[in-house]
């Protein structure tokens, strides 16, 4: 814990709370007779913690943004990639408390626990040392204007966005399928669909093919991170 302490820049005064944050369900439920906790309630709080966080963080670096674009940059900040990312400098797969079946699946790589656990790291310091320990934490690794900046190029382009996505479970297929084309040849509207495995998950227009297959994208990107 020494050095997972020294990477987060925090010292911990009860150091079971970051303990618990590194038990993932699977390693929980093979201890069920010893009365280990997962770090699934951690998680839930960590959410919390982390929305009120970026809420804060977003409405004062944008003062003029309207409430639309805020959502969208927040969902974005805080999304499954981003709080990955987040995992991967702080190196927590290694730390990490897996049962043998994750452990031997390759969970310690896995984007969703790592970015869970992140969510559990967060909600750990704030139980330790309140909310401004973990404002400082929050906002030294996920909140700044270098990670926005990296994260606002990656929504640009919201096709690879959605194939990154969807490609983290086996077996998905993503087809963009032209539903319509209206108007004059020379003010001619697209409109696309994306299906992910046959089902519509998002739709957008625009004046060229290339537009409206972004536009699309970037609803189904919208859908599917307020599905998690």
């Amino acid at each position: 814990m020494d050095t997972l302490e020294q990477r987060l820049g925090y010292t911990f005064r009860n150091r079971e709370l970051l303990r618990g944050a590194m038990i993932h369900s699977s390693y929980a439920n093979e201890h069920r007779v010893s009365g280990i906790a997962s770090n699934e309630r951690m998680e839930f709080l960590g959410d919390a913690v982390l929305g009120l966080v970026s809420g804060e963080y977003l409405y004062h670096m944008h003062p003029d943004a309207p409430e639309g674009d805020l959502t969208r940059l927040r969902a974005a900040l805080v999304c499954e990639e981003s709080l990955y990312e987040v995992a991967q400098s702080l190196g927590l797969g290694a730390y990490l408390k897996l049962g043998k079946g994750e452990e031997s699946g390759g969970g310690r790589a896995r984007p969703s626990i790592l970015a869970d656990a992140t969510e559990s790291v967060f909600a750990a310091v704030y139980l330790d040392g309140g909310m401004e320990a973990a404002r400082e934490l929050i906002d030294r690794v996920l909140l700044n204007r270098e990670h926005e900046a990296a994260v606002e190029q990656r929504r640009r382009d919201y096709k690879t966005a959605l194939q990154e996505l969807v490609q983290r479970k086996a077996g998905q297929v993503l087809r963009y399928e032209m539903a319509d084309a209206a108007g004059p040849d020379h003010a001619k509207v697209f409109t696309f669909h994306v299906l992910l495995n046959g089902e519509n998950i998002g739709s957008g227009s625009g004046h060229s093919k290339k537009e409206a297959e972004q536009a699309a994208a970037r609803a189904a990107l919208e859908r599917l991170t307020e599905q998690k």
